[in-house]
C-alpha cells in the first residue's frame, strides 16, 4: 500500500534473521523483551506510519509462526530460570551500601566467553538499570535428563553467583534483592553519584545515568513519558503507626520542575515518578517448553490463577525511597512505572486522538483465559476485555479460534514503544520481530510464547510474578515448585479455574497489603 511504499523509500530494508544461527535468534529475546542493536525512532517520528506498520506486520508475523507450528506436538519438557542481581558498592568506614553503576562493565567481561562462539554454561544479559545483571542457564534444563535436572538448579544458581562475584572488586558485592530500599531517597545512593532530573526521565529522584546504556532502555523511558503526557505517577501507601507523619512526605525539588507537572502527592503515600523505580526491581522468572500449543494454553490459564498466590508467598519489597510501605511486593510499582496510557486511555478525557479506554497499565495481571480445555467455561472470562477489533477479525478469518484471537488482539491495543529505524522493513515470513515488539512490552503475570522461526524451540509459557529471594536455596525451591506444579496439573488434570475478576481481586489485595499470616494453631478435637 501507499504507506508501505513511503516507508520503503525512507527506511533501509534489513532482513535481520535470514542468516542468523538458532543461538543468535534465541538470544534476541530476554526478560525486558526484544533487545537488538540499531537506531530507534523518536516518539514524534513514530507516531503515525511506523506504529501502524508494526501493528499490521506484527499480526502477519504471528500468523506466519502459528500456521507453521500450530500442529507441532510431542515436545519434551524443557525449562529455564532467570535471576536478576543488584551490584552494590560497600563503604566499610561509613557503613554504607550504594548502588554500583558498573554493571555494564561487568557484563562486558561476563559476555566475552559467549562472544568467542564456544558453548557456555551461563548467559548474561543487561537489564534496565546499570546496577543490574541478569543470569540464565546456557542451555535449558530437562530434555533427555527429564526431572532429574531439578537437582541441578540450586547448584547452577550458586555457580552463577560465584561467577559474578569473581568479576567484582574488593569493595563490591552482588545481592538478589527485589528492590534497593534507598533508591530515590534523599542523600546519595549511587556510586558514582549523579544528580537527578536528567533530560530522559525528568525525574525528581533518579538520574538518567542509572539507565542502562543500551539505546532501547533510554528510548523506552522517554517514549513512555512523552506518550503519557507526563511523568509516570506511582503512589505506594505509607505504613502507618503512631509515629508516622500526617503530612505529605518531602520532595527533593519543586514537583513542577519536571516539565510535565504531576499534581503534588498527598499525605500517606510514597510518591515515585520514573521507570527506574519499577524496572529497577529484580525478579525470579521461569520459562518452560510445553508438549504442544494446547498444553501451553492450559498451563497459561492455570498459572494465571496461581500468580497472586506466588506473588504473596515471594513478597520481598516493603521499602521504597527509604520509607516503609504498607505493601510488600514490587508488582504494582512496576505497573505504574511503565504506564504509558494517555489521559484519554485512562478515561480522564473523552476519546479523540486515542482509540480505546484501557483500564490497566501494559504491565499487570492477565486479562483473559486462552485455553479450549473442557474445564474452561465462558463465564470465567468475566472481565471487560478491550481488544483491537480489526486485528481480531483478521485473525479469525485466518482460522484462529475466538479465545486465542482475542488474546492476540488484546495485546495489539498497545503501541510499540521502541521501533528500530533500520529494522522496520523485514520479511514477515522470516521474522517475528514486530510481533515480539508488541508482545514483549505487554508485561503480564504470565506470557504465552511462540516457537522460534527455525523450530529449535517450541510453544512456551513464562511465569513472571515472583519477587526474587535472597538465597539460591529459596530461588531454586520456587523454581522447582513451579516445574512440579505443571507435572501435577497434567497428572491429575488439575482445574484451578475461577472467574478472572476474582483473580484480579485477589491480586489487587496482595498488591495493596500482604494478607498472609503464619500462625501456629493447636485445635482441640473431641
Amino acid at each position: 500500500d501507499l504507506r508501505s511504499l513511503q516507508l520503503r523509500s525512507s527506511v533501509k530494508s534489513s532482513f535481520v534473521t535470514k542468516n542468523d544461527s538458532p543461538l543468535k535468534f534465541f538470544l534476541r529475546f530476554h526478560i525486558m523483551g526484544f533487545l537488538t542493536v540499531g537506531n530507534t525512532f523518536a516518539w514524534e517520528e513514530s507516531c503515525i506510519s511506523p506504529i501502524d506498520y508494526v501493528h499490521q506486520h506484527g499480526i502477519l508475523q504471528f500468523l506466519s509462526i502459528w500456521k507453521r507450528f500450530k500442529d507441532r506436538s510431542k515436545d519434551v519438557l524443557k525449562w529455564g530460570d532467570e535471576i536478576e542481581y543488584i551490584v552494590l558498592s560497600l563503604d566499610a568506614a561509613n557503613q554504607e551500601a550504594k548502588l554500583n553503576l558498573r554493571g555494564n562493565d561487568i557484563l562486558d567481561e561476563l559476555a566475552k566467553e559467549e562472544e568467542s562462539g564456544e558453548k557456555v554454561e551461563f548467559l548474561w544479559r543487561p537489564e534496565y538499570a546499570r546496577y543490574m545483571i541478569e543470569g540464565t542457564p546456557g542451555a535449558p534444563y530437562g530434555g533427555d535428563n527429564g526431572l532429574n535436572d531439578l537437582l541441578r538448579i540450586e547448584q547452577s544458581m550458586k555457580i552463577r553467583r560465584e561467577k559474578v562475584l569473581s568479576m567484582l572488586r574488593d569493595d563490591e558485592m552482588i545481592i538478589t534483592m527485589s528492590n534497593y530500599p534507598l533508591l530515590g531517597a534523599s542523600g546519595q545512593f549511587l556510586n558514582p553519584h549523579h544528580p537527578a532530573h536528567g533530560p530522559v526521565a525528568l525525574s525528581l529522584f533518579t538520574p538518567d545515568e542509572i539507565i542502562n546504556r543500551h539505546q532501547r532502555f533510554k528510548t523506552l523511558t522517554q517514549n513512555i513519558r512523552i506518550r503519557r503526557g507526563s511523568n509516570v505517577r506511582i503512589e505506594v501507601p505509607l505504613f502507618q503507626d503512631s509515629k508516622t507523619t500526617k503530612d505529605p512526605l518531602p520532595l527533593p525539588m519543586d514537583n513542577t520542575a519536571s516539565g510535565y507537572p504531576n499534581p503534588p502527592p498527598g499525605p500517606g503515600v510514597i510518591y515515585m515518578d520514573s521507570m527506574a523505580f519499577g524496572m529497577g526491581c529484580c525478579c525470579l522468572q521461569m520459562t518452560l517448553q510445553c508438549a504442544n500449543i494446547d498444553e501451553a494454553r492450559y498451563f497459561y490459564d492455570q498459572f494465571t490463577v496461581l500468580s497472586p498466590i506466588m506473588l504473596a508467598l515471594t513478597a520481598s519489597a516493603p521499602i521504597y525511597r527509604g520509607y516503609l510501605a504498607d505493601w510488600d511486593v514490587r508488582w504494582n510499582v512496576i505497573c505504574g512505572s511503565v504506564d504509558d496510557r494517555t489521559p484519554e486511555e485512562r478515561g480522564l478525557k473523552p476519546l479523540n486522538n486515542s482509540k480505546y479506554v484501557i483500564p490497566k497499565s501494559r504491565y499487570g495481571s492477565v486479562d483473559c483465559y486462552i485455553s479450549q480445555n473442557p474445564n474452561y467455561k465462558s463465564e470465567y472470562n468475566d472481565l471487560n476485555l478491550v481488544y483491537d477489533k480489526e486485528a481480531y477479525q483478521h485473525l479469525r478469518s485466518e482460522g484462529l479460534d475466538e479465545l486465542l484471537a482475542k488474546h492476540i488482539a488484546h495485546l495489539f491495543i498497545r503501541d510499540p514503544l521502541v521501533i528500530y529505524r533500520d529494522k522496520l522493513m523485514i520479511e514477515d515470513s522470516m521474522n517475528g520481530d514486530h510481533f515480539e515488539n508488541i508482545q514483549s512490552t505487554n508485561w503480564q503475570t504470565v506470557r504465552f510464547k511462540l516457537p522460534t522461526h527455525d523450530g529449535s524451540i517450541g510453544w512456551r509459557v513464562e511465569f513472571r510474578p515472583c519477587d526474587v529471594q535472597f538465597t539460591d536455596f529459596e530461588n531454586s525451591a520456587y523454581t522447582i515448585f513451579i516445574i512440579l506444579f505443571t507435572r501435577i496439573v497434567n497428572a491429575f488434570e488439575l482445574n484451578l479455574y475461577i472467574p478472572l475478576s476474582k483473580v484480579f481481586q485477589v491480586e489487587t489485595q496482595v498488591e495493596i497489603k500482604l494478607k498472609i499470616q503464619v500462625e501456629n494453631r493447636v485445635e482441640k478435637t473431641s
